[in-house]
């Protein structure tokens, strides 16, 4: 499959999570990314919490940050981290570090050769660095820059630290989506708006290199992931512009007003389908087994019409026929109701005959799934989502692979999860035309290589 980016060349320089899922769409489409990595530095959370973190972490906090596999830090426990081989499929890692001049220069010389440089720290790391668009210039005039800092490179918080949650919070989304009768600390962190960032730049990369192709001038791209985040709120920002309401938290109700609408009881049951004979599920995981109580339905009615079909695969239970409900006006108005009358009747059906029963009468509903529902779902398994693939520290696994799907079928997964320093005899001696002999001096003194430093824990 001949894909769209390749022969384009990106030189990451992107931390934790917004700015490498943007990288990581355009390794997906054919770009070669080069992750430029330092083995005398730890990004926090770019390859895990720690470079070396101890047996007894494993498996106690998220799973993006503890779950390594088998429970095993490992050798080289950076390679390992879920978080960072989720984002880093399909991409390359050199080391090298660009504060002396021992490793400016090949990275210079890196730049020369590049199309783009991708990065996403906050303002002032990148200019202590002094790397900015001018200098990037002065060393290819046509050189694409995409810049996705937290808040931007001017104003009040130019310099501000942030995570995802960080700017959930800003945005205003962290109060929308808590429970009405719940503090809003009581919330789970999650993370939409580095996914939205990231898609933005990868974005904004592309239209930039059409840019690029009919007039000759690359560009500087500035994309701050709060003002995405704010942006995915517009509505709620709107509401106060123009009649200064703030919007109230709904937990699980429809902001458009479709009534009922939530997650509701279920019992356990199984997919409709049998996945792939050729794979077996994970041995380990029955120990994880979840309670076969513990199943959850979400379901949807959009129109009255579904309020009736409902009812109709329910088995016309009499409320079903209360006038209170016939409307969508009546259905919001009594909603604590229904809820309580649908809670009894979903939690004595098979979570997956609920929905399909549902789903044939055309009311959105789907299973409340765990992991390991995600990762086992034969949809998912029978359209190719999921790829095998051997990984130097990980070893043969299952991977999460690119999601365009064209005529040809998923776009490749070509590379698994890059290890750290892994390009490194590619980038200088193929890329920069190091000799032996100077590629092995800098692993001697110590200032490109595959393991970071001893001194970071």
């Amino acid at each position: 499959m001949k894909l769209p980016l390749a022969g384009v060349r990106v030189v990451d320089l992107t931390v934790v999570w917004a700015g490498p899922f943007g990288t990581l769409l355009l390794a997906d489409l054919g770009a070669e990314v080069i992750k430029v990595e330092n083995i005398h530095v730890w990004q926090p959370l770019t390859r895990g919490s720690m470079a070396r973190p101890p047996k007894a972490l494993m498996g106690s906090g998220p799973s993006w940050t503890t779950g390594y596999p088998d429970d095993e830090p490992g050798e080289r426990p950076w390679n390992r981290c879920p978080t960072f081989v989720n984002l880093y499929r399909n991409k390359r890692s050199v080391t090298m570090d660009i504060r002396v001049p021992e490793g400016r220069k090949p990275f210079e010389d890196l730049i020369r050769t590049a199309d783009i440089v991708y990065e996403n720290n906050v303002s002032e790391t990148m200019e202590k660095l002094g790397i900015t668009y001018d200098y990037l210039r002065s060393l290819r005039p046509d050189i694409i820059y995409i810049r996705v800092p937290a808040f931007g490179s001017s104003g009040a918080y130019r310099n501000y630290r942030a995570l995802g949650v960080h700017l959930e919070g800003v945005s205003g989304h962290t109060l929308l989506r808590k429970y009405p009768d719940l503090d809003v600390s009581a919330n789970t962190q999650i993370f939409a708006g580095d996914y939205f960032a990231g898609t933005h730049g990868a974005f904004a990369a592309i239209a930039a290199l059409h840019y690029r192709n009919r007039t000759g001038k690359g560009q500087l791209i500035e994309i701050p992931q709060v003002e995405v985040a704010t942006g995915m709120l517009a509505q709620f920002l709107m509401d106060y512009a123009l009649n200064g309401r703030n919007g109230e938290a709904l937990g699980n109700r429809d902001y458009h007003g479709a009534a009922p609408c939530g997650v509701y009881p279920a019992k356990s049951g199984s997919p409709p389908l049998n996945p792939d004979p050729s794979w077996a599920p994970i041995p380990r995981a029955a120990q994880f087994e979840p309670q076969a109580t513990d199943r959850w339905i979400a379901i949807t009615v959009c129109t009255d019409d579904d309020w009736r079909a409902l009812g109709a695969v329910l088995g016309n239970p009499p409320w079903t026929g209360d006038p209170r409900f016939a409307t969508a006006e009546g259905r919001r108005a009594h909603h604590d109701e229904i809820d309580r009358l649908l809670a009894e009747a979903t939690r004595q059906w098979d979570v997956w005959e609920l929905t399909r029963a549902l789903q044939a009468r055309g009311v959105a509903a789907g299973p409340v799934m765990n992991a390991r529902d995600a990762f086992e779902d034969p949809h998912l398994r029978a359209r190719g989502l999921f790829r095998r693939m051997t990984q130097v520290d990980c070893g043969d696994r299952d991977w999460v692979g690119p999601f365009i799907r064209t005529e040809e079928g998923f776009l490749p997964m070509h590379r698994p999860p890059v290890a750290m320093g892994e390009d490194n005899e590619y980038v200088y001696k193929t890329l920069l035309g190091y000799s032996d002999a100077a590629y092995t001096w800098l692993l001697e003194h110590n200032y490109i290589g595959d393991r970071f430093d001893d001194s970071i824990p």
